[in-house]
């Protein structure tokens, strides 16, 4: 990890700081437009179930490096009242506000990897991750670097 944002979730001008966070991270490992704004996407929908359900917590986003790919990791906390049953709230219009019940549903669709922990009267925990494979120009300068750093 090289790089680690916290955004605090309190109003819609945080899920705005949040949005931008997760597609400069996107632009700078070399995320498509597209995919960024399928990260901003998603991080809006958790931004706002946190907003809506707990009033507030955060987003934390991150990167992630392996051999053949880069990730973003985006983690969104809060200290709600936790999730009655992740089962349905997964399910396409099922809400427990009166929302169109789209939001985690739809997050999920968009990113690669999607998990939830909530425990009820504890919060939530949405963890999400978003891949994009390195090319094999990628791939043999960072190798390149490891070496340099072992011998360095």
């Amino acid at each position: 990890m090289d790089h680690e944002t916290c955004v605090e979730i309190e109003s819609d001008a945080d899920m705005v700081a949040a949005r931008a966070a997760g597609r400069a991270l996107a632009e700078r490992l070399g995320f498509s437009r597209t995919d960024g704004t399928l990260i901003a996407t998603a991080i809006s929908e958790v931004a706002r179930n946190i907003l809506v359900h707990a009033g507030c917590g955060e987003i934390l986003l991150h990167d992630v490096h392996e051999r053949d790919r880069h990730g973003i990791v985006v983690v969104a906390r809060d200290c709600g009242p936790g999730i009655q049953s992740v089962e349905l709230a997964l399910q396409d219009g099922w809400g427990s506000s009166g929302g169109l019940g789209l939001g985690l549903p739809g997050a999920r669709r968009l990113m690669d990897e999607f998990t939830i922990e909530s425990v009820p009267g504890d919060g939530t925990t949405v963890t999400m991750k978003k891949w994009r494979a390195r090319d094999p120009l990628e791939r043999l300068r960072r190798e390149r670097e490891q070496r340099e750093q072992v011998w360095a």
